[in-house]
Formats: C-alpha cells, structure tokens, sequence
C-alpha cells in the first residue's frame, strides 16, 4: 500500500495558526482540544567578534499533527485496539472499543492522541480521511495562506522535497517512521544544538 503523508516548510510557516483553526473548526473540537498544534521555536546565542560578543536571535515555525506512522507506537500500546492503522495506511481511532486510558498519548513522541474531555475518549488527526477517500487534500493543507503545507502520496513527497522527517524538536525519524517530509528552516541545525526551546507550551 502507498503511504499519504504530509510536507511541512518551516522556512515558509508563519506561525498564523489558520491550519489548527481550520482543523478544529472542521472537526467541531472546543478551543482546548488541539489536533494540529503550531510550535513556535526561538533561542539565539552569543558569538564573540574580535573585542566584542554579538547576538544572534532566531525563531521559527513548525506545524505538526498525527504523522500516521508505519511503525504506530500509539497503535502498538492501546490495550483495547481502538487505535488501529486504516485501509488507506492513516492511523485510526474506534470510538467505540476506546476506553479514555491514554497509553496512546504516553507512548506517542509527537503528543498527538489527545483527550476528549467531552466524550472520555482519545481523539486526534485522522488526515481528513472523508476528504483524502474522495481525492481532496486534508483541511490543514488548503487552508494554509502560505502554502507551507502540502499532501500526497509520501514517496512522491520525498522525490518533490527531500526525506527529511526530523528537525528539532521533533524525535529520531527511525523511531517511529512518521509519514512527512520537512523543508528545515534555516536556523533549525542551531536550534537542535541546544540553543532554543518551545516558546508557546502553554498554548498546546
């Protein structure tokens, strides 16, 4: 089966978050209940110029959801095999075998799984699977302003954009085999020296 996935261009993100409004909107989620979160990295440091030291300060966007992994920590630890890999290879959720535990969450690097305080059930991304069956792009993708998002066939992703899948703060792509290709931005080989954090964790 050909995997979906998703292309992410940090060099071009904005930050505007019209693709979390857009997703929440679609899928009727109360403003707390995030499926597509926007991560604002900043850090900076300090370089010494012959007598003097010189700041430099950088920031930048990522915008991130379920990977629908080929390898599904999430699926792997549910107990109760509500989380399940769907017959388009997207990763799933059956509401109705779900028992709220959260094993999926702790086990996944990328926090996607989220509660459902509403319902008692796990929810997340489930790449727009009404709209990818008949041939339309995730709601995340077409609403993107800046055109940072983009959707299809994963090998056909890589052979337009690369095969890079991790950038700070993201985990080790081998770990979990996400489906994405990322375009780093260009501070993002300092940001992953150490020098940056999460600036918006209050916010996801």
């Amino acid at each position: 089966m050909r995997r979906y996935g998703f292309y992410i261009d940090t060099a071009h993100c904005s930050g505007c978050k019209t693709c979390q409004i857009a997703c929440q909107d679609k899928n009727d989620l109360y403003p707390e209940l995030i499926w597509r979160k926007v991560l604002d990295i900043e850090g900076g440091e300090w370089e010494e110029d012959e007598e003097t030291y010189k700041n430099y300060p950088f920031a930048y966007h990522l915008s991130i959801s379920c990977n629908h992994c080929s390898e599904p920590l999430c699926v792997h630890a549910c107990p109760t095999q509500a989380m399940h890999v769907t017959d388009i290879g997207s990763v799933g959720i059956d509401e109705s075998k779900c028992i709220g535990c959260g094993y999926c969450t702790w086990a996944c690097p990328y926090d996607a799984p989220r509660l459902n305080k509403k319902t008692g059930r796990m929810s997340k991304c489930d790449m727009c699977y009404d709209k990818v069956i008949n041939n339309e792009n995730p709601i995340c993708v077409d609403s993107c302003p800046m055109r940072a998002l983009d959707f299809g066939y994963l090998d056909d992703l890589e052979a337009r954009y690369g095969d890079k899948k991790s950038i700070f703060p993201l985990v080790a792509e081998d770990l979990t085999g996400p489906s994405m290709v990322i375009n780093p931005h260009r501070d993002s080989e300092k940001a992953g020296e150490g020098n940056s954090e999460i600036a918006n964790r209050e916010e996801l």
